[in-house]
């Protein structure tokens, strides 16, 4: 189920992503009998599914990853590539596996795809994930600097991820243009996510006084007081890295 899209991918690109699913998911594949997590749409190319599976072994060792991909050319292509734990298979948003994975990432697939097909697309997979499983859905540049993701679960969505390489942001609405399919067209005044990256630009700019100690030490101050304001649901721990994540239920459109 799905459509074939571009399937551009670089290596290392959603490096950021994985580490974030790897500390946050990490522990939950650990305790798994079956720690299957599945890269549904990796493109042209199988490099960020052989990374997907490098990274969560860090975190969890008997993690098996399989990728999938709608385009058979892609498919076959990708199979010289599969070794112990990895595997790949041709299919879409059914998820064509016999059993429900604890891990489905998706990124840079619902990018192509119209904003009402989001909704469909997220209760579809969902209903596949384990009890305890997450789905993480969300887009990054070409080179993975600056990236956006929602993590869901079998419920629905729960929380919403930014995450830049510090050094390279102007301000934190930059990250704007890489905002999901279900929030990018969202980015527009009376709208939550619009709201937020507003007050982040503002507490941005009031901690430029702590530029001096680099980009790293600006990012936290402004995340620290963004915490004022809006669920900030991750740690300091996190915010180290260029991330921060915030409840859906803040920035879900049209809870204006």
């Amino acid at each position: 189920m799905g459509t074939v899209t571009r399937g551009t991918t670089n290596p290392n690109r959603l490096r950021r992503m994985d580490r974030w699913i790897a500390a946050t998911h990490g522990a939950t594949l650990r305790r798994a009998d079956e720690p299957v997590a599945v890269d549904l749409g990796y493109g042209a190319a199988p490099w960020t599914t052989v990374e997907l599976l490098l990274r969560l072994r860090t975190a969890a060792p008997r993690a098996r990853v399989v990728g999938i991909e709608i385009d058979p050319e892609r498919v076959a292509a990708a199979r010289p590539y599969a070794r112990e734990g990895l595997t790949f298979r041709h299919g879409g948003f059914e998820v064509p596996l016999p059993a429900r994975p604890l891990l489905i990432r998706a990124a840079n697939v619902l990018r192509q795809y119209d904003e009402d097909a989001v909704a469909a697309v997220w209760e579809r997979l969902c209903a596949r994930l384990a009890p305890d499983g997450l789905l993480v859905e969300g887009t990054c540049d070409e080179i993975g600097r600056r990236h956006v993701w929602v993590a869901l679960g079998p419920e629905g969505p729960r929380t919403v991820t930014f995450a830049a390489r510090l050094a390279s942001l102007d301000r934190p609405s930059d990250l704007a243009e890489r905002l999901p399919k279900a929030l990018i067209h969202r980015n527009v005044p009376g709208e939550p996510v619009h709201a937020f990256l507003r007050d982040f630009d503002r507490a941005w700019a009031a901690a430029a006084p702590y530029a001096a100690y680099g980009a790293r030490q600006r990012w936290l101050r402004a995340v620290r007081d963004l915490t004022a304001d809006w669920p900030v649901v991750d740690r300091s721990s996190r915010w180290r890295q260029g991330e921060v994540t915030v409840a859906w239920g803040a920035l879900a459109p049209g809870r204006g």
